[in-house]
């Protein structure tokens, strides 16, 4: 996110995206962040759980991970393994989730980003929980927004548009008026499904083509 800039939002805020040699600019009033692969770099962290669980119960982890990133784990495991209980299965990995910091970075940047904008202009939807949020902000030296809305806070997970409907409801802004920052496919089309603009960040999990349902894609 080392090109990712945002101008401090003022009464008529504005957001700045260069990608390559063009800024991209768009009106908003406020920004979403997904967390995991945005704010702060779990992939090693969740895969090694994910791993662990798809040994446990026999299933193959390249369906699993397919399906994982971007997701709540409820809705992967009700892809990927119908015949368990959903509920059950995707408590026990969040309650194990919760205590995880091996293998947690904060993303280089990520830090300046969020403190360049106003605290009552961002918030962030995750597919995790608040404890899993809460531990992962806190191990990465990141602040907690006023508004964070998690895997218990919504029915329905990304790719639905619920998490990013919500999260702008809190803030008192409109969908159309919010820019999603997001690293995976299900969290991209739940930002365009939401009525936003959505910029996709590069990472190791996914690759520009993967990501380009987003309206800008920027590393």
């Amino acid at each position: 996110m080392d090109g990712l800039i945002f101008p401090r939002l003022a009464k008529k805020r504005r957001a700045a995206m260069p990608h390559e040699n063009h800024s991209f600019q768009y009106d908003c009033d406020a920004v979403l962040f997904d967390l995991d692969g945005v704010l702060v770099d779990s992939r090693h962290c969740i895969e090694r759980l994910w791993q662990t669980w798809a040994s446990q119960n026999h299933i193959n982890i390249d369906k699993v991970l397919h399906y994982a990133h971007g997701r709540r784990s409820v809705e992967t495991i009700r892809l990927v393994a119908p015949h368990l209980d959903a509920e059950r299965e995707a408590a026990a990995l969040w309650a194990v989730e919760a205590l995880a910091t091996d293998g947690l970075v904060r993303i280089p940047g990520a830090l300046e980003l969020l403190q360049s904008i106003p605290p009552d202009a961002w918030g962030i939807a995750t597919s995790g929980t608040h404890a899993i949020a809460s531990t992962r902000l806190a191990f990465g030296g990141l602040p907690v927004p006023d508004v964070l809305i998690s895997a218990e806070d919504v029915v329905a997970g990304k790719p639905d548009p619920e998490p990013y409907l919500f999260a702008a409801m809190m803030l008192g802004v409109k969908p159309a008026s919010c820019v999603v920052i997001e690293d995976a496919p299900a969290g991209i089309q739940a930002g365009r499904a939401a009525g936003m603009r959505v910029v996709g960040v590069l990472s190791s999990a996914y690759t520009a083509n993967e990501l380009s349902q987003a309206h800008v894609v920027v590393r």
